[in-house]
């Protein structure tokens, strides 16, 4: 199989976090021959746009985004399918990803590849770890951002007579 890497994230928030992101592919594809099409745009806008009142669906509408991007530039390449590194990822939503992929394949006529890439998710962090490459701590959207860092203060009880 002749892999091709696509970067497509305009979920990435903050910027730094995108450019980050995109300069370890860039190196890591530099170093190992990995053919990569970049899309350098940073649309935040767009994926801001598609979860404002559905926060709960920020999944799926983060994946749809993606997807379908991914997909398009599989089809105008002349790509046999497309598919997504958040398989690997024991943090995802595999059977949503799934879902979507393959609606999105069907309706843009390129198949969607799904593989549980999850067992390999291990071996792949410590590889990225002896590579010395960047590892993010959280998806990348701002609402994944929040769950990372972000910490409710505790309420003072209220005092009882």
């Amino acid at each position: 199989m002749e892999v091709y890497s696509y970067f497509f994230n305009p979920n990435i928030h903050p910027y730094t976090e995108f450019v980050r992101r995109k300069e370890t592919l860039e190196e890591y594809a530099a170093g190992t021959g990995l053919k990569t099409i970049i899309d350098h745009d940073y649309d935040l806008e767009e994926f801001i746009r598609g979860v404002v009142y559905r926060e709960a669906q920020r999944c799926r509408v983060c994946y749809a985004l993606r997807l379908d991007r991914a997909a398009r530039v599989a089809k105008k390449g002349g790509f046999d399918c497309f598919s997504t590194t958040l398989l690997v990822s024991p943090f995802q939503k595999h059977e949503l990803i799934q879902e979507i992929g393959r609606a999105t394949g069907e309706r843009l006529g390129v198949p969607f590849y799904y593989a549980d890439f999850r067992p390999g998710y291990r071996e792949a962090a410590a590889r990225s770890r002896e590579l010395n490459l960047y590892r993010q701590q959280y998806c990348g959207c701002i609402y994944s951002e929040k769950e990372r860092y972000y910490r409710k203060p505790r309420r003072p009880k209220k005092e009882e007579k």
